[in-house]
């Protein structure tokens, strides 16, 4: 690029970097430019392809989610982790378990009470269950990790599936 831009000048080196997001715009692709990749001082371009798109959740699917779920949260999740308030009001404790959609993604919520003085809010909301869709039924799962992050243990479940091992494995305790 260096031998480039000595021979043509500054002017038409910029011209070529203008050319190729034109390119890169007209063809979906995209094209990013890294610096300092190679020696000291030298620049590089490099192909950065297009992420593909998440498939849309069908209504029905929807739908048969949020019931199966909702009665694994009243038969099982609730009895299970919902418990009287600790007589030390120092620490958290659950007070509901609830599920909801966000995008092509149903999680598993849980929400503490923080009956500390010093707390900064009386309630918070985690997600501790994650069911992605991942197209044709079927759905990736993943757990809250301590660090914040999700944490993907298993792909391609169907709904019956993701539910079982979310009432059967350890990671997906709220």
């Amino acid at each position: 690029m260096r031998q480039v831009k000595d021979k043509l000048g500054p002017s038409a080196f910029f011209l070529i970097k203008i050319d190729l997001k034109i390119f890169a715009m007209k063809t979906n692709f995209r094209i990013l430019y890294i610096g300092d990749t190679m020696k000291k001082g030298q620049k590089a371009w490099t192909f950065c392809p297009q992420k593909l798109p998440k498939p849309k959740v069908p209504e029905g699917i929807k739908l048969e989610v949020e019931t199966k779920a909702n009665e694994l949260v009243e038969s099982f999740l609730k009895p299970e982790y919902i418990k009287p308030p600790p007589e030390d009001m120092h620490f958290n404790y659950i007070v509901d378990i609830y599920t909801k959609w966000y995008r092509g993604s149903f999680y598993f919520c849980s929400k503490y009470a923080s009956p500390d003085p010093s707390a900064v809010s009386p309630f918070f909301e985690m997600k501790f269950a994650r069911m992605e869709y991942a197209g044709d039924g079927l759905f990736n799962l993943s757990y809250m990790r301590h660090t914040g992050k999700w944490f993907e243990i298993f792909q391609d479940l169907s709904i019956d599936e993701c539910l079982e091992t979310i009432r059967d494995f350890p990671h997906f305790m709220p």
